[in-house]
């Protein structure tokens, strides 16, 4: 999943290095902080937050083998 979020946020900000994903996982969801620098946050973000929700439904839609709910927060 990291890999997914990696691949569909490079492509949109100026500075791909300073991309970190990371991964905490708790009983029932799996909660994925993504960082970006500070000067790409509104490319990541998008007008009204749509880029944002895509990159989400994207990850939402695709499922883990574990039952659990997916979260993506960006940073």
């Amino acid at each position: 999943m990291k890999a997914l979020i990696k691949t569909i946020v490079t492509p949109l900000v100026d500075n791909p290095d300073d991309i970190v994903v990371t991964e905490k996982e708790e009983d029932t969801k799996i909660v994925y902080h993504l960082a970006v620098n500070e000067d790409d946050v509104g490319k990541i973000i998008g007008k009204n937050g749509r880029v944002a929700k895509a990159i989400r439904t994207v990850v939402y839609a695709a499922k883990t083998d574990a039952n659990k709910r997916i979260y993506l927060d960006i940073m």
